[in-house]
């Protein structure tokens, strides 16, 4: 009788890749699962999906938009704030979700072989659906203000979801890892996502902040990538490609130090998890 023995690497291989690729069904079953469970049972289904931005984004335009007059760069504060909000709250999601996965999957880490990386990415592919369904809301509003886009501003969409998309990533894997040993990043995170927003141009122009600080925001990259899209799809602005490359690059070097780390501590999941 063969025994096969399975040792996780301690540094990421691009073998980890094609193992991903090969239990490609099963990343599909996870993400699968997840929006199952997510809206079973629920009174109106997936339209949470909608109702979460929109009623942000109504709360936000009374107190911001209309007691605060806090100022949009010339665009109605609604749909100012709802590009924004798309994409935050694409990013903050999966970020929440992914640092739990491991832990909200540990009966099935403890008994069964698979790569460990399906589960981060399943668990930000399941955000990337709610995207899709919210984004109708902002055809509608652009539609509803009269805002129509250029073929270069509905193209970069996918390389801004892509920059978004390795951030969650990046900072689900490194969460996680994390998260399997102290249990109270569940406790912080939240609090850090809301700080974090804050500090992010959701609510405001990146305009509102002098030159002098307006680094602190670059550090940022999902200010690249909220800008971007607004500059691209309202097509009020330059797109400032330096500001997304900045925020490309930062978001590479997150998704490279968070597998780093995930790959560290993936050796002992099973037994501390």
């Amino acid at each position: 009788m063969q025994t096969t023995i399975i040792k996780p690497k301690k540094l990421f291989h691009w073998h980890d890749l094609q193992e991903v690729w090969q239990y490609k069904e099963l990343l599909y079953f996870f993400t699968w699962r997840d929006l199952k469970v997510r809206y079973k049972q629920t009174f109106i289904g997936a339209a949470w999906a909608i109702f979460q931005p929109v009623m942000t984004m109504v709360v936000f335009t009374v107190f911001f938009g209309k007691l605060a007059k806090m100022p949009s760069d010339g665009i109605p504060y609604p749909i100012f704030v709802y590009t924004g909000l798309l994409f935050w709250q694409f990013f903050s999601s999966a970020l929440s979700d992914t640092s739990n996965c491991l832990v909200a999957n540990q009966s099935i880490i403890t008994k069964v072989y698979f790569p460990r990386l399906i589960l981060p990415i399943s668990s930000v592919l399941t955000k990337l659906v709610d995207f899709g369904v919210a984004a109708a809301v902002l055809v509608v509003l652009m539609i509803y203000y009269g805002y129509h886009p250029n073929i270069i501003g509905v193209l970069m969409v996918p390389l801004l979801l892509l920059i978004t998309f390795m951030a969650a990533v990046g900072g689900g894997l490194f969460l996680a890892a994390i998260n399997v040993k102290y249990r109270d990043v569940r406790y912080v995170l939240p609090y850090f996502i809301q700080m974090l927003m804050f500090l992010t141009p959701v609510i405001y122009p990146a305009s509102i902040v002098g030159q002098k600080y307006s680094w602190i925001l670059a550090i940022n990259p999902m200010t690249g990538v909220i800008q971007s899209a607004r500059a691209a799809l309202l097509g009020t602005a330059q797109v400032n490609w330096t500001l997304i490359s900045i925020s490309f690059v930062a978001t590479f070097a997150l998704l490279a130090f968070g597998i780093v780390v995930f790959k560290k501590v993936e050796r002992y999941f099973a037994d501390i998890i």
